[in-house]
């Protein structure tokens, strides 16, 4: 596994003087396009078939060069969102996301679908275009202000290519959401992404949707299943590498008809508001046990406040490590649902970062928060869905609550207040 201070930490912490946390991102999962017309794929043309790849008993529209494929509407997703009635209590919405999606046979793809399918959660995979990308096929990306087929993020190889695949599809099968994490996860120095300018941003956008739409041209595959959606209308949303250039993406997301970016840096939680007319769903700062300031809520940043620019600290450690991961996430879950009911969103990675204790609190969060009343373990897809049914003069009211403010008399008298 390769250290992580290539990209630079830059800072590890949420205190009172501090702007913001440090921006999370690892060494394997760090990983859409605009709203096209359905009826023609990446290459213009499209094929009906059968059940190939599909959900049960549909037909399948294969797109394109057979990559991705319409498969009709997604199965396993909730009811169509209603909105809040007058003093009823909001849903406790957390959303858990991951950077990269890539499976490199470590099964933490698989452990993890398995686990939402227990709980019945649904989760958003921020699928990095390079992970379907086969390594000898490199010089087809041309990566903004950085030399062709350059990326910060180690390619895949072909058979961890093809197991990404098939978890990509799995996942979407069973209801999840498939985002972007873009390609190169480029962080420092004149190439990084927190210097591309709206163009440059559309140009990766448009590469990562290519290398998903083409990867059975580029691979040479033809015994796979294709993915059963269309990726273009799939992709509303994403998170940046290291949380940064959020600022010039959101015009080209905007313009793309994305309905939210999960990319701003230290964010709090509250009720999300809207930037430029898309979302801004951030990671937030959440309670650290044993110290004063907070922590982001992802995997990479606990991981800086314990075994600092490694990710393979002192194993005698791990143990405490862990409970306390676990802890800062239950106690972002605990002053969120007790509160002010903010959405909760958690970012993680499919590493094993000191002996995997990050996979495991994700896992026992989920399993701690998993069934308790009111809460809906959903995607940022669906969070939308449900944000965009409300009342705007409902949500504003939300925003009003901050940071582990409960509404004073009640959730059944806080809507009537003036």
């Amino acid at each position: 596994m390769r250290e992580i201070n290539r990209r630079g930490l830059l800072g590890a912490g949420l205190g009172a003087a501090a702007a913001l946390s440090m921006t999370g991102c690892g060494s394997l999962g760090s990983s859409g396009s605009g709203r096209q017309d359905p009826e023609k794929g990446s290459h213009g043309g499209e094929e009906a078939h059968g059940n190939e790849g599909g959900p049960p008993g549909k037909q399948v529209r294969l797109i394109g060069d057979g990559s991705t494929a319409d498969t009709g509407k997604q199965p396993k997703q909730p009811a169509a969102p209603v909105p809040l009635e007058a003093g009823q209590t909001p849903p406790q919405f957390v959303i858990f996301s991951w950077d990269g999606a890539g499976e490199v046979g470590n099964g933490l793809f698989p452990r993890f679908l398995e686990l939402a399918e227990e709980h019945d959660a649904a989760m958003t995979f921020f699928l990095s275009g390079l992970y379907v990308l086969p390594e000898a096929k490199k010089s087809l990306y041309r990566p903004p202000n950085n030399p062709r087929g350059a990326s910060d993020i180690g390619y895949l190889s072909d058979d961890h290519v093809k197991q990404t695949l098939k978890y990509v599809r799995q996942a979407w099968l069973d209801g999840h959401e498939i985002g972007t994490h873009f390609n190169g996860h480029f962080c420092g120095g004149s190439g990084s992404v927190g210097n591309w300018s709206p163009a440059q941003w559309r140009s990766e956008i448009d590469q990562a949707v290519s290398f998903v739409t083409e990867w059975r041209t580029n691979g040479g595959w033809q015994d796979l299943d294709p993915l059963p959606f269309d990726y273009r209308k799939e992709l509303v949303g994403g998170r940046t590498p290291c949380l940064l250039g959020q600022d010039n993406l959101l015009p080209t997301a905007k313009q793309l008809g994305w309905r939210y970016d999960a990319s701003s840096p230290g964010g709090v939680q509250m009720w999300p508001e809207k930037r430029q007319g898309v979302w801004d769903l951030p990671l937030q700062g959440i309670p650290f046990p044993g110290h004063t300031f907070e922590v982001l809520s992802m995997d990479y940043n606990i991981l800086a406040n314990q075994s600092k620019n490694s990710t393979n600290g002192m194993p005698s450690r791990y143990p405490g490590w862990r409970t306390q991961a676990t802890e800062a996430y239950i106690a972002g879950f605990d002053r969120a649902y007790e509160t002010n009911r903010a959405p909760f969103y958690i970012g993680n990675h499919f590493e094993e970062w000191n002996g995997g204790i990050y996979m495991d609190a994700v896992e026992d969060t989920l399993t701690h928060i998993a069934g308790k009343p009111d809460v809906r373990l959903v995607s940022f897809r669906q969070f939308v869905d449900w944000l965009d049914a409300q009342d705007p003069a409902v949500l504003a009211k939300l925003r009003t609550l901050q940071v582990g403010q409960a509404p004073e008399g009640g959730w059944n008298t806080f809507f009537k207040q003036a």
